[in-house]
């Protein structure tokens, strides 16, 4: 017998009022969210995304449609009779307790027996790797280490789900990123569903299952990290999710296979014949910044796409060098040049170059 999702939305939607006037912040949800998965929900500030979090917590109650917990229908049940917990940017520890103290708080509130406080507790700081410091207060800690006691402290009640609201944001990039990893490692360990929400396209590839990129309310893709970032169902998307050059144009032919933009002076864009484009139609394209070769001279035999241009910036960043080109095709193009050969081999502002990327890496968006 199949399980029930951990959490499910269908047709809901979510208004607030402003100046008398009703605004939605999210307009139309259906959503399906597996046991134990790692689900993000990623977008820019407005999008929707923290009162779709706040939704499922029991802050903020539906307009429209209905919220499943368990195959459960938690519409309107409030926030403490729901089986999730949540972690904030701000964490909210206990300053006058102990390490041990904060985590055992929950426990203790619904008088779970001392000796198996004891040994939760005990096994959810070796989970966060926090084993030999009970004793210490969260002011004696690092931000990280009391990351760290808040995910401790939400998980060891084995909440259903784990609901996340940005909690890497007060971090520095290099602890942030260390938690990236650390909290990914936490949830396969406790095998519990987290829902993280997030502005950081990063932070949503580097710990997702999947992930729903939101935007002014709607779920614009639904899909693994490496299926948002290849292929991109939007222009939005492909402009939010890492850095994509998006060009477009008119089908000249299909030549085996593949539809060809032709852009005069033997350039060209080639793109797999997406399900029924024909000559004469109109379509964008998006391609990594990563998947582009740069040359000096225009390559030879070569049946992949090719622009002209001329740099307009370069930019060190120590793994790779960056360029941006200003093509012939009248579209600024992005382009990281790993520095994995001679470093001194860079190409100059002002310097006229030729990009080539194969068929494969062009994705078309929308169709």
């Amino acid at each position: 017998m199949t399980s029930s999702p951990a959490i499910e939305f269908t047709g809901v939607r979510k208004d607030y009022l402003s100046h008398g006037e009703s605004v939605p912040a999210v307009k139309s949800l259906d959503l399906t969210i597996g046991q134990g998965e790692f689900f993000s929900l990623l977008g820019p500030s407005g999008c929707g995304k923290t009162t779709t979090m706040r939704m499922i917590a029991g802050f903020e109650d539906p307009t429209e449609g209905k919220v499943f917990l368990d195959g459960q229908d938690v519409t309107g049940v409030a926030p403490n009779k729901r089986d999730v917990n949540m972690v904030f940017q701000s964490y909210a520890l206990f300053p006058h307790l102990s390490v041990q103290q904060n985590v055992a708080f929950g426990l203790e509130r619904k008088k779970v027996a001392k000796s198996e406080v004891k040994r939760r507790v005990g096994e959810m700081l070796e989970i966060v790797s926090l084993t030999g410091m009970e004793k210490r207060q969260p002011k004696e800690m690092s931000g990280g280490q009391q990351q760290r006691v808040a995910l401790a402290r939400a998980l060891v009640n084995h909440p259903r789900a784990l609901l996340l609201d940005e909690p890497l944001g007060a971090l520095d990039l290099k602890l942030r990123q260390h938690m990236q990893v650390e909290l990914k490692r936490i949830q396969r360990e406790v095998g519990i569903t987290f829902v993280y929400v997030t502005h950081d396209q990063g932070e949503a590839l580097t710990m997702s299952d999947r992930i729903a990129v939101m935007n002014a309310g709607l779920i614009e893709q639904l899909g693994t990290p490496r299926q948002i970032y290849e292929r991109p169902a939007t222009r939005f998307v492909a402009g939010f999710i890492g850095t994509s050059n998006i060009v477009d144009g008119t089908v000249d032919r299909i030549d085996g296979g593949l539809a060809v933009i032709d852009k005069g002076a033997g350039e060209r864009v080639v793109v797999r014949v997406p399900d029924g484009v024909q000559a004469g139609h109109g379509i964008e394209v998006s391609v990594r910044p990563e998947k582009i070769d740069l040359h000096r001279t225009m390559p030879a035999d070569f049946t992949g796409s090719v622009l002209a241009g001329t740099v307009s910036e370069v930019v060190y960043h120590g793994t790779s060098t960056n360029y941006t080109v200003a093509t012939t095709a009248g579209t600024d193009f992005v382009v990281f040049d790993q520095n994995a050969h001679d470093a001194e081999d860079v190409a100059s502002r002002g310097e006229r170059v030729y990009l080539s990327w194969a068929p494969q890496h062009s994705y078309p968006i929308g169709v």
